[in-house]
């Protein structure tokens, strides 16, 4: 059973962008608590709608994101 949803963040030069890499879940938000906010209540709200998606997760799983940060000019 996986324990972890992963999704990724990344600012695309106006909005922070948040995508659920299990599920087809996007949002935005202009700053990065207002996407995390976000991404969170866009995959509960996924997840009421399709209970059957957590078939392989624990009750409760954890959100992993990663996130873009830029150009390293090195």
């Amino acid at each position: 059973m996986k324990k972890i949803l992963k999704a990724e963040i990344y600012n695309d030069g106006e909005y922070y962008c948040g995508r659920c890499l299990d599920f087809d879940v996007f949002t935005q938000g202009k700053t990065l608590d207002e996407v995390v906010n976000n991404l969170k209540e866009a995959i509960q709200l996924y997840l009421e709608d399709d209970r059957d998606a957590l078939v392989d997760f624990i009750q409760d799983p954890s959100l992993f994101t990663m996130m873009d940060l830029g150009a390293i000019h090195a």
